[in-house]
Order: structure tokens, then sequence, then C-alpha cells
């Protein structure tokens, strides 16, 4: 036979009774309160630190823009300045180093044109000094030399007929004397032998008046219109 359901336990069905305590309930709901407080201490915590972390990096990132902003504009100034001074030793050495070369160019000129004129000057002489050679040996084979010398100083003397005296050396007399002769025989000539004078060359007097056609001095007109010095007897002919 089955018991009906009753909502009470038969005395019989107890077998042992134990007084029942709520302490275990209450210090696992203790435990679980903490937990729960000490986890929203934590996210707390960790919420503050986010945000301080965020303060924090909003902080860095102006200072670091103004640090940026700062040594840009620094490097942007200092760019400025040095190419100022760059630009100034530039202007003030360049004018310097352009002075120093304008005093080396126009010193390199002077000596080049000295050079020149050295050059110029030995070629000259040494030009002066083959023509002279060549002159010496055409007065030796060609007496004739001289009579271009002759006419011409006595058509500047004897204008209005005058006499005339002509000094040459002996040789040149000797060989010349008939043909002056001939082409002036309407002149009153006086041909002289001079020992002193050099084949070539003559003296022209009339009337107080003396052209000197002597070959040394014909020679150092000649050469003094180059500008330069030269006897027509040099030290080697002398010896």
């Amino acid at each position: 036979m089955t018991r009906s359901s009753n909502k009470f336990i038969a005395d019989e069905d107890i077998i042992a009774v134990t007084d029942w305590s709520f302490g275990a309930v209450d210090q696992a709901s203790i435990r679980f309160a903490a937990k729960v407080k000490a986890q929203a201490g934590a996210e707390t915590e960790l919420r503050e630190a986010a945000e301080k972390a965020e303060v924090e990096a909003i902080r860095q990132s102006g200072f670091t823009k103004g640090f940026e902003d700062g040594f840009a504009q620094g490097h942007a100034q200092a760019t400025i300045e040095a190419q100022r001074q760059m630009a100034d030793y530039i202007r003030h050495e360049g004018q310097h180093a352009a002075d120093h070369f304008m005093q080396l160019f126009t010193s390199a000129q002077q000596q080049i044109s000295e050079s020149e004129q050295t050059i110029a000057k030995g070629v000259l002489e040494l030009a002066c000094e083959v023509a002279r050679q060549v002159i010496r040996r055409e007065l030796s084979v060609n007496p004739n030399a001289v009579l271009p010398v002759i006419r011409d100083s006595l058509a500047v003397l004897l204008s209005d007929g005058k006499a005339a005296v002509i000094r040459m050396s002996p040789l040149d007399v000797d060989i010349l004397a008939d043909d002056i002769h001939g082409e002036f025989s309407n002149l009153a000539i006086t041909l002289v032998a001079d020992a002193a004078l050099t084949r070539g060359g003559c003296l022209v007097e009339a009337a107080g008046t003396v052209i000197d056609g002597t070959v040394e001095r014909r020679w150092q007109r000649s050469v003094a219109s180059l500008g330069l010095e030269s006897n027509w007897e040099s030290e080697r002919d002398a010896s």
C-alpha cells in the first residue's frame, strides 16, 4: 500500500537531528562581496590609470609637438644665420680673393710685358747686328753705295749753285772721283780724301754748313729710330 504524500516527515523516518547554522552562508557572502569590491576597486584603479595615461599621453603629445615646433623653428633660424654668415664670408673672402687675383694678374702682365720688351729688344739687337754685317759687306763690294748720300746732301746744300767740298775715304775718292765730277759737272765740287772716314760715308760741306753722311752717323740714326743704341764699330771689329 502506498503511503500518501505528506508535507511533514514522519517521526519514524527521522534517524538523527543536527542543528543547522547559517554561518557558512554568511562567510561565502562576505567573501563574494569582498571579491566584488576588490574587482570593482581594481577596475576603478585601471580606469584611473588609463585616464592618467591618456592625460599624460596628451600632455606628452603637446610637449612633443611644442618641442618639435621649437626645434624646427630653431633649426630654421640657425640655417638662416648659417647661410647669412656663409654669404658674408663668401662676399668678404671672395672680394679678398678677387683683389689678390687682380694683383697677381697685374704683376703677371707687367712681367709678361717686361719679358716681351726684353725679347723684342733682343730680336731687334740681333736684327741690327745682321743688318750691320750685311751693310758692311755691301759697302766693301759696292763703292757706289755712297752716291745716293752725296746726291741728297748736294740737293740740300747747293740749291743756289754754290761750291761744295766732299770728304770721303781715300779708296772711295779714287774709285768715284770721275763719276762724281761727271754727274755734277755743273757744280764746283772739291773731293778730299780723308783716311778717318769709313768707306761708304762722306761729309758734305757748303757755305759753312756740313751734312754728316758718315756710315757711323747714319747707322746711329737708324738704330735710334728703333729705340736702340748701337755703335757701328763693335769691340769685335776693333780687335
